[in-house]
């Protein structure tokens, strides 16, 4: 994983241990407060038809873009989503697709993210925007 601060490391690690992330197999690759990049298995988060579960597209979305928000607040706040959209542009029936979150906007109560979801080939499956409230711990 690449940080901008190995403390953050730790503590993104220790927040996603037995929470919904770890349970959907998501792996953060990188995280900064500008760029959170992730992955997340097809395997496991499929719907009956053996395609990708559009929820859980989103929450690969909510994940990397709700872990960029917080690395922006810094430690002594906590970042809260609050509204998210998705598109689902093709479906994925196996491997890994990979997220990435990019910030649009790093203000001092509101953090917005843009995420774009490929598969293996780099197509696009997904684009999301989430926006996270900033608040004192």
């Amino acid at each position: 994983m690449t940080m901008t601060n190995p403390e953050e490391f730790a503590l993104i690690s220790a927040a996603h241990m037995g929470t919904l992330v770890e349970r959907m197999g998501i792996e953060i690759l990188e995280a900064n407060a500008e760029r959170v990049v992730g992955t997340m298995p097809v395997e496991g988060n499929t719907q009956p038809y053996g395609l990708l579960h559009g929820g859980a597209s989103v929450v690969l979305a909510e994940s990397l873009g709700s872990t960029g928000a917080a690395l922006h607040a810094g430690p002594e706040r906590i970042a809260m989503g609050i509204e998210i959209n998705a598109t689902h542009h093709r479906s994925a029936t196996s491997g890994k697709v990979t997220g990435v979150a990019t910030r649009l906007h790093g203000g001092r109560t509101l953090a917005a993210y843009n995420v774009e979801i490929t598969d293996e080939q780099g197509r696009l499956v997904c684009t999301s925007r989430i926006t996270c409230m900033l608040r004192d711990r």
